[in-house]
């Protein structure tokens, strides 16, 4: 396969750039536990995942009223339908965007003024094929690259035509979060509250690959 470049994803969202210059980190929000913490960091874009669909009408609408973008992860939102109708319902409270491996919901959610983020999971090469394919079907506004280490034995090419993507996955240290944007990503994705505090100036500096264990 011959990756291509997506044209009409090219450009990140206005929305999403002035949140990365700050802190280049979006908060993977697993469950309501973590909601306090997201709250009060500095951190404004999350992945919202494995609430109910019974709590998102009081979550969503929460953090838009301080300031949070909130993609909601579709996929593992309990009870939620994985059609048309259940974009909607998002959109209506809301939601900035969505979150999905499934090719049929990115491809919806645009129309509808949603941001949409396709997840997904490269494992091998064949994979890594199906899911440029996806990418380019699907047209994302950003792609959830996983898992993080990975990123770094992608070709060029691959991740030019994945662009713009989060790292996301084994994103656990500072260091990591500048390894991944070194390579490419416009951010990186995790789910440890204390690096939804990581603002890009205090950012460790990136290790010379002479340098590197």
């Amino acid at each position: 396969m011959n990756p291509q470049h997506r044209p009409s994803a090219a450009t990140l969202d206005r929305r999403l750039s002035a949140a990365f210059a700050k802190v280049p980190v979006v908060s993977s929000v697993v469950g309501s536990q973590p909601l306090r913490d997201f709250l009060t960091a500095p951190a404004s874009v999350c992945i919202l995942a494995s609430v109910p669909v019974g709590k998102l009408p009081q979550v969503v609408p929460a953090l838009g009223r301080a300031g949070k973008t909130v993609f909601v992860n579709v996929d593992s939102a309990p009870g939620l339908a994985q059609d048309r109708g259940a974009l909607e319902f998002l959109k209506n409270m809301g939601a900035a965007g969505v979150v999905s491996t499934r090719l049929s919901l990115i491809e919806k959610g645009r129309p509808l003024g949603l941001l949409t983020m396709m997840k997904v999971f490269v494992t091998d090469r064949s994979n890594l094929n199906r899911s440029l394919d996806a990418v380019a079907r699907g047209l994302p506004d950003l792609v959830e690259v996983m898992p993080a280490p990975i990123v770094g034995r992608m070709s060029p090419e691959s991740l030019r035509a994945m662009t713009p993507y989060v790292a996301a996955g084994f994103v656990q240290t500072p260091e990591d979060v500048t390894a991944a944007l070194g390579l490419g990503a416009v951010a990186a994705a995790t789910s440890d509250p204390r690096l939804w505090h990581l603002t890009r100036d205090a950012l460790p500096p990136a290790v010379p690959p002479s340098e590197e264990s």
